[in-house]
Order: structure tokens, then sequence, then C-alpha cells
């Protein structure tokens, strides 16, 4: 793995000291040259990291006061980039994963398609069974690009968030995803595995998440319909 650059170490703990509560709710970050001294970086390294928090929604300027910790679980619910496992976690259940398969492919052509690969490129192909309190919930199918995640494979059956492991191993910072949801029947082999009749309604997730690189992960998932929802928030007319 590359040397992380310092931006993304500034980013990844103050990010990592939100989530765990050392900065709360309402709180102002330390100033800017608080953390200069405190990471031993430059002004223009701490406003880059401070900015990265932003406009993910962790962060706030606040006009002649400093940067305000904002409620991470009222902005993860205005469509920002979150994982199944993190969803389900934040609803209060207990999340396992009953099995994890990555194998590195060469990517089916509507993957390399969306992902803009060329020939010879390769991908990780991330499956799982993903149960909530015990009970099989999701089918999940990741393709991550091979470049974004050298060595993916070393992690099988070590992680229960996938995100998670793209973030902290291998410094990928989310910019943005477009998702599509559509309605599907169970085949067979789904049925047995998620334990509906063969035809039950599952919900279909197909996503496309990208990086300042571009393009990096094609997901599929399917859902239990009766068991997860999906919550967007709208606002205003065109």
């Amino acid at each position: 793995m590359a040397n992380k650059p310092a931006y993304k170490i500034v980013y990844a703990s103050i990010k990592k000291k939100i989530k765990e509560g050392d900065y709360v709710t309402g709180a102002l970050l330390p100033t800017e040259q608080e953390l200069e001294e405190r990471y031993s970086v430059s002004r223009t390294t701490v406003r880059k990291a401070i900015g990265l928090l932003t406009n993910e929604g962790y962060l706030r300027a606040k006009q002649g006061r400093g940067t305000e910790v904002l409620d991470v679980s009222t902005t993860q619910k205005l469509n920002h980039i979150t994982s199944v496992t993190e969803t389900l976690i934040e609803k209060g259940h207990k999340v396992t994963t009953q099995a994890t398969l990555i194998e590195r492919i060469s990517p089916p052509d509507f993957v390399a398609k969306a992902l803009g690969l060329g020939g010879g490129a390769k991908v990780y192909r991330v499956q799982r069974v993903q149960c909530a309190d015990s009970t099989p919930i999701a089918i999940m199918v990741n393709y991550i690009v091979e470049s974004a995640a050298p060595g993916l494979e070393k992690y099988a059956d070590k992680f229960i968030s996938l995100y998670q492991v793209l973030e902290s191993q291998y410094n990928i910072i989310f910019k943005d995803s477009e998702e599509y949801l559509s309605a599907v029947g169970a085949d067979f082999n789904e049925s047995q595995i998620l334990k509906v009749p063969p035809g039950a309604p599952l919900l279909c997730s197909r996503r496309i998440s990208t990086t300042e690189q571009g393009p990096f992960e094609y997901s599929i998932s399917k859902f239990v319909a009766d068991k997860y929802e999906y919550s967007v928030y709208m606002q205003g007319r065109p």
C-alpha cells in the first residue's frame, strides 16, 4: 500500500474521533493552528482534510466561531454515501456475515462498461451474504477495480463492512455514487440463501461509486423486500 498523503491521515483521524464521540455533535473542532500542531502538518493540509469532511456532512463552518461538528446520523439520511452494513447497525441490528468470497477476475462486460475499464483490466468480485440479528437479509456482490485495492483477497472473512476496509486500508475517499433501485423475484438459489419462497419480492440495488480518480466500484445488492427500506430526502420543486 502506498504511503498515505498527510491530508488523508488528518481526515481519517478527525472522522474517527467524530464517529467515536471524541468530538461531540455541536462542539467546535480544534482551531486550524491547533490541528497543525497536533498533526505536524501545514495549514493547507488541515484545510484540505476539513474540506473533505465538510463535503461529507461531518463538519460545518460557523461564521466567526470556527468549525462545528454535525450529527452524522442526521446527515446520513440526506443522501450521503453509506453501506448496507452501516445502515443496519445504525438501525440497531447485530450484523454478521454468513459467507464471503473474494476473487480476482476479468470484469463482465456490463461492469467493464460501467467502470470505464479497458481490455486486460481486472477487478475483485466480493460476494457476501449479510445477516441482521442472525437472519439472512441481503446477497451482495461488489466489483472493485483491482488497482484501487490491490491484495483485497487477503481480507476475506476479516470484515463486516467492506467500505470501512476500503477507507482504512486503501485510503479510498468516496466522492459520489449513482444508485438504481428495482424490484425482482428471488430465483431458486436466492430463495434458498435468504430463506424466502422462489419468486418472493426482493429489492435490488445497483450502485456505481467514484473517487476523485473516477469510478472504482460496481455493486449489486438484493434484499428481502419486507426487511429493508430506503429513505430518500427531497426538497422543493424544480
